[in-house]
């Protein structure tokens, strides 16, 4: 297909949109999500999404979810979180030709960073965003792979301001509801693919 003499055409967006997900695809995806007892440690059932990212159509799939999702915001930039936030935030940047802010644990990033402490199910950690990663006012999304109690985000949320950014949406692709970590994150809009 060929554009009409200025017309403007997005070479980032496929011609036609991708379909909404139907509620069997959301329903494959929360079946292959593997239920792993006492991980990290005793008492944590951790939520794995290795059988998604092994499974091309699959991880192909929730892949689709963030992205149909970003094309209904204006996006300058995505932030994913290290690590597993990295799998599917990078795809989503890429497939719409926007950068790419990577969140990482303390001591990771190379340059001038800010820091920001949050509390897991299993202990304390740090977090770090360069200092130059986001112009003031940039719209950025927020994408990991698992809210749970929300510290994480809740400690990405506050890096992405600090720097100047504004958070446009949180989204994750498996929520623990019962742990109400979307609290933390309040007046964020959050949206999850898939609830436990």
């Amino acid at each position: 297909m060929f554009a009409a003499p200025g017309m403007a055409v997005d070479l980032f967006r496929p011609l036609a949109s991708i379909p909404a997900m139907s509620p069997e695809v959301i329903e494959k995806l929360h079946r292959a999500i593997r239920d792993v007892p006492d991980f990290p440690k005793a008492g944590i059932v951790f939520k794995d999404i290795t059988p998604v990212l092994c499974d091309g159509t699959l991880f192909r799939q929730a892949i689709d979810l963030f992205l149909e999702r970003c094309r209904t915001q204006e996006v300058d930039k995505i932030v994913c979180i290290d690590a597993r936030g990295f799998l599917f935030g990078s795809a989503v940047a890429y497939q719409l030709g926007i950068g790419l802010i990577p969140i990482r644990k303390k001591g990771k990033l190379p340059y001038k960073t800010e820091r920001a402490a949050y509390t897991l199910e299993y202990g304390e950690a740090e977090m770090e965003m360069h200092i130059d990663s986001v112009n003031a006012g940039q719209r950025i999304v927020l994408i990991d792979d698992l809210l749970a109690t929300g510290g994480t985000s809740a400690s990405a949320s506050s890096l992405i301001k600090k720097v100047g950014g504004v958070l446009v949406e949180a989204q994750f692709l498996i929520e623990l509801e019962f742990l109400h970590g979307r609290q933390k994150l309040e007046g964020t809009p959050v949206i999850s693919f898939l609830r436990y």
